[in-house]
Protein backbone atom coordinates (compact mmCIF):
# COMPACT_ATOMS: atom_id res chain seq x y z
CA UNK A 1 0.00 0.00 0.00
CA UNK A 2 3.02 1.99 0.73
CA UNK A 3 4.96 0.91 -1.73
CA UNK A 4 4.65 3.64 -4.29
CA UNK A 5 5.44 6.44 -2.26
CA UNK A 6 9.16 4.78 -1.40
CA UNK A 7 10.02 3.64 -4.54
CA UNK A 8 13.09 4.97 -6.19
CA UNK A 9 13.50 5.00 -9.63
CA UNK A 10 16.76 2.42 -10.62
CA UNK A 11 18.80 2.89 -13.57
CA UNK A 12 19.83 -0.46 -15.26
CA UNK A 13 23.20 -0.53 -16.54
CA UNK A 14 24.75 -3.54 -18.75
CA UNK A 15 28.09 -4.16 -17.57
CA UNK A 16 30.71 -5.66 -19.95
CA UNK A 17 32.65 -8.27 -18.69
CA UNK A 18 36.21 -8.89 -19.38
CA UNK A 19 37.02 -11.83 -21.38
CA UNK A 20 40.27 -13.61 -19.74
CA UNK A 21 43.32 -13.86 -21.49
CA UNK A 22 44.56 -17.18 -22.33
CA UNK A 23 47.18 -18.18 -20.10
CA UNK A 24 50.29 -20.19 -21.68
CA UNK A 25 52.32 -21.94 -19.53
CA UNK A 26 55.49 -20.77 -21.25
CA UNK A 27 58.20 -18.73 -19.48
CA UNK A 28 58.80 -15.03 -21.41
CA UNK A 29 62.39 -15.82 -23.16
CA UNK A 30 64.84 -13.16 -21.80
CA UNK A 31 68.33 -13.02 -23.93
CA UNK A 32 71.20 -13.50 -21.83
CA UNK A 33 74.20 -11.27 -22.27
CA UNK A 34 76.91 -13.04 -24.38
CA UNK A 35 79.85 -14.14 -22.53
CA UNK A 36 83.18 -15.30 -23.50
CA UNK A 37 84.09 -19.00 -23.53
CA UNK A 38 87.99 -19.48 -21.77
CA UNK A 39 90.22 -22.47 -22.82
CA UNK A 40 91.66 -24.42 -20.06
CA UNK A 41 93.87 -27.04 -20.38
CA UNK A 42 92.48 -31.04 -19.96
CA UNK A 43 93.46 -32.42 -16.95
CA UNK A 44 94.01 -36.17 -17.14
CA UNK A 45 91.54 -38.00 -14.61
CA UNK A 46 92.99 -40.44 -12.07
CA UNK A 47 90.67 -43.58 -11.25
CA UNK A 48 89.76 -43.79 -7.72
CA UNK A 49 90.50 -47.14 -5.83
CA UNK A 50 87.29 -48.48 -4.61
CA UNK A 51 87.49 -50.07 -1.89
CA UNK A 52 85.51 -53.48 -1.20
CA UNK A 53 82.80 -53.06 1.41
CA UNK A 54 83.27 -55.71 3.72
CA UNK A 55 79.85 -56.41 5.95
CA UNK A 56 80.21 -57.09 9.49
CA UNK A 57 78.71 -59.85 11.07
CA UNK A 58 76.16 -59.08 13.75
CA UNK A 59 76.81 -60.41 16.64
CA UNK A 60 73.86 -62.05 17.92
CA UNK A 61 73.27 -60.93 22.28
CA UNK A 62 73.67 -63.87 24.52
CA UNK A 63 71.06 -64.07 27.65
CA UNK A 64 72.69 -64.11 30.29
CA UNK A 65 70.97 -63.94 33.38
CA UNK A 66 67.83 -61.74 34.62
CA UNK A 67 67.46 -59.35 37.15
CA UNK A 68 65.99 -59.93 40.31
CA UNK A 69 66.01 -56.98 42.30
CA UNK A 70 66.71 -53.20 42.23
CA UNK A 71 67.61 -50.93 44.66
CA UNK A 72 66.84 -47.37 43.59
CA UNK A 73 68.49 -44.95 45.87
CA UNK A 74 72.06 -46.91 45.43
CA UNK A 75 70.84 -47.22 41.47
CA UNK A 76 71.86 -50.28 41.86
CA UNK A 77 70.50 -54.30 40.17
CA UNK A 78 71.09 -57.66 41.12
CA UNK A 79 71.18 -60.32 38.37
CA UNK A 80 70.92 -64.25 38.46
CA UNK A 81 73.34 -65.09 35.90
CA UNK A 82 71.70 -68.41 34.52
CA UNK A 83 73.84 -68.89 31.26
CA UNK A 84 78.35 -68.21 30.74
CA UNK A 85 80.49 -66.21 32.71
CA UNK A 86 80.48 -62.37 33.51
CA UNK A 87 83.79 -60.78 33.34
CA UNK A 88 84.53 -56.86 34.43
CA UNK A 89 84.52 -55.11 31.45
CA UNK A 90 82.15 -57.02 29.12
CA UNK A 91 78.68 -54.79 27.81
CA UNK A 92 75.28 -55.96 28.98
CA UNK A 93 72.12 -54.55 27.28
CA UNK A 94 69.34 -55.16 29.70
CA UNK A 95 65.57 -55.11 27.96
CA UNK A 96 62.31 -55.73 29.17
CA UNK A 97 58.58 -54.29 29.27
CA UNK A 98 59.71 -50.78 29.30
CA UNK A 99 63.60 -51.66 29.91
CA UNK A 100 65.94 -51.35 27.35
CA UNK A 101 69.44 -50.06 27.38
CA UNK A 102 73.17 -51.11 26.94
CA UNK A 103 75.70 -50.63 29.82
CA UNK A 104 79.62 -51.58 30.38
CA UNK A 105 80.53 -53.50 33.61
CA UNK A 106 82.79 -51.48 35.62
CA UNK A 107 81.97 -53.07 39.42
CA UNK A 108 80.70 -56.33 40.12
CA UNK A 109 79.80 -57.11 43.89
CA UNK A 110 78.52 -60.49 45.65
CA UNK A 111 77.47 -59.10 49.68
CA UNK A 112 79.68 -56.09 49.24
CA UNK A 113 82.41 -58.10 48.01
CA UNK A 114 83.99 -56.61 44.86
CA UNK A 115 84.87 -59.56 42.10
CA UNK A 116 85.66 -59.54 39.61
CA UNK A 117 83.99 -62.76 37.02
CA UNK A 118 80.98 -64.39 38.20
CA UNK A 119 79.80 -67.62 37.36
CA UNK A 120 76.36 -69.38 36.70
CA UNK A 121 74.22 -69.64 39.78
CA UNK A 122 75.37 -66.06 41.48
CA UNK A 123 73.34 -62.78 41.98
CA UNK A 124 75.65 -60.19 41.20
CA UNK A 125 75.01 -56.67 42.66
CA UNK A 126 76.08 -54.20 39.84
CA UNK A 127 75.43 -50.73 39.28
CA UNK A 128 73.29 -49.86 36.57
CA UNK A 129 72.42 -46.11 34.35
CA UNK A 130 68.78 -46.34 34.16
CA UNK A 131 66.36 -48.27 36.17
CA UNK A 132 65.52 -52.11 35.82
CA UNK A 133 63.02 -54.07 37.19
CA UNK A 134 62.20 -57.41 38.28
CA UNK A 135 62.51 -60.15 35.78
CA UNK A 136 64.25 -58.02 32.78
CA UNK A 137 66.39 -60.35 30.29
CA UNK A 138 70.43 -59.50 30.43
CA UNK A 139 72.12 -60.13 27.27
CA UNK A 140 75.81 -60.04 26.85
CA UNK A 141 77.18 -58.62 23.77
Amino acid sequence: MFFGLFSKKVKVVKVKRKTKAKKTHQKPRVKKPKTKKIKTQKRAVRAKKIKPVVKKAKIMPKVIGKVTHYFPHVKAGVILITNDRLVVGDTLQIKGHTTDFKQKVNSMQINNVPIQQAKPGQEVGLLVKSRVRHNDIVYKI
